[in-house]
């Protein structure tokens, strides 16, 4: 019966919870709540090493044999894909300053314990999966214009994006397709973790629930998005320093605007 609770959860019948319709008062609200959850509790220091590990362990290959580096800007860009996925342990924290529960940074761990972790997993595991289609399509985006061989250099790489009709190309087709990733990704991601930490409803439910949550709220979706995207922008442009201070308060109000989108039980 796991893989039944996986999919379904943990009751004989699937329950949907209601969506509520919301506007961007909400989305003030929920990005004032993250703050305060985040002065609460500064977790930058733990996302800022685990921010420099992920992006030292691609960057590694630029300087080895196999040169990744025009995989970098897919790379970070991609970071919002997987985004939801790796703030499920503030979501938890969230949860536990909201019940008035004790709360520290150990805490975002007790995600590991969630009746709801199979399900968790497999919605982790489909991000993923669309993280590497993303990086696929990227290096054959790269390829089709340039051709197998690796830039020299930074320089290289940047003169041959902006000052080249291919390059041009690229960055036309990269930002198209991409979109369309960034898209389906936050539909399925932005409310179904805190939805599955919350009430374990199992994975279809909970990214039906989360794709039903943006076509209710188009409008302050996108606005949404485009400050999760602004965010990152924002942090790669600091050289990562923003993205260990913005990651959790973006994940801490990802927590609220749940709460503020999905009825109570």
């Amino acid at each position: 019966m796991s893989s039944f609770h996986v999919i379904a959860g943990h009751g004989e019948a699937n329950v949907y919870p209601g969506v509520r319709k919301i506007g961007l008062s909400d989305l003030r609200a929920a990005l004032a709540a993250g703050f305060d959850d985040f002065r609460a509790m500064p977790s930058h220091l733990l996302f800022l090493a685990v921010i420099y590990i992920i992006i030292g362990a691609f960057l590694y290959p630029s300087t080895s044999g196999e040169n990744a580096l025009p995989l970098l800007f897919p790379v970070l860009a991609g970071y919002a894909l997987i985004g939801p996925f790796v703030a499920i342990g503030l979501y938890e924290v969230s949860r536990r300053r909201e019940q008035g529960l004790p709360y520290s940074w150990s805490n975002a761990f007790d995600v590991l314990r969630s009746p709801a972790l199979p399900s968790i997993v497999a919605v982790g595991a489909l991000l993923m999966i669309i993280f590497l289609l993303w990086l696929a399509t990227a290096q054959a985006l790269y390829q089709a214009q340039f051709g197998v061989w690796a830039p020299q250099s930074y320089a290289h790489f940047i003169n041959q994006v902006l000052s080249t009709p291919a390059g041009h190309r690229l960055i036309a087709l990269g930002v198209s397709i991409g979109f369309v990733y960034a898209v389906a990704a936050f539909s399925i991601g932005v409310i179904s973790f805190p939805l599955m930490l919350d009430r374990d409803v199992g994975a279809a439910v909970a990214v039906y629930t989360s794709i039903k949550a943006v076509l209710v709220n188009p409008v302050v979706m996108a606005v949404w998005g485009l400050i999760v995207a602004a965010s990152i922008v924002v942090g790669v442009a600091t050289l990562g320093v923003g993205l260990a201070i913005l990651t959790p308060i973006m994940g801490h109000a990802t927590w609220h605007l749940y709460r503020r989108v999905i009825l109570p039980d």
